[in-house]
């Protein structure tokens, strides 16, 4: 079974959150970071990722995206800052653990 992950980015500004969830968060990230990974996070320029979680199945991840949306934006900025309170873009330590 494919493992999933549930994603959260936001932009430079911190102004706007994206939701996403994906089975390859590496190429998924930088595929936003590349303009190309949908029409929300281009024009919102939302490509710094904030926080993720790991499941392992792709069903269990798109259950918790689906919670998550419907999440009050302020539980969600909760949640985001419980994990990472500078609100530093996790893609960069992302890479540098999977290389």
């Amino acid at each position: 079974m494919k493992i999933g992950y549930v994603y959260i980015l936001s932009n430079k500004n911190r102004t706007v959150l994206y939701i996403g969830v994906t089975a390859n968060l590496i190429r998924r990230i930088k595929q936003h970071k590349g303009a190309t990974g949908s029409v929300f996070t281009k024009r919102y320029n939302a490509t710094d990722l904030l926080y993720f979680e790991k499941f392992t199945s792709i069903v269990e991840a798109i259950a918790r995206e689906k919670k998550l949306k419907n999440w009050h934006k302020d539980w969600k900025w909760n949640l985001i800052n419980e994990n990472n309170p500078e609100l530093r873009d996790l893609y960069p330590e992302l890479i540098s653990r999977n290389t």
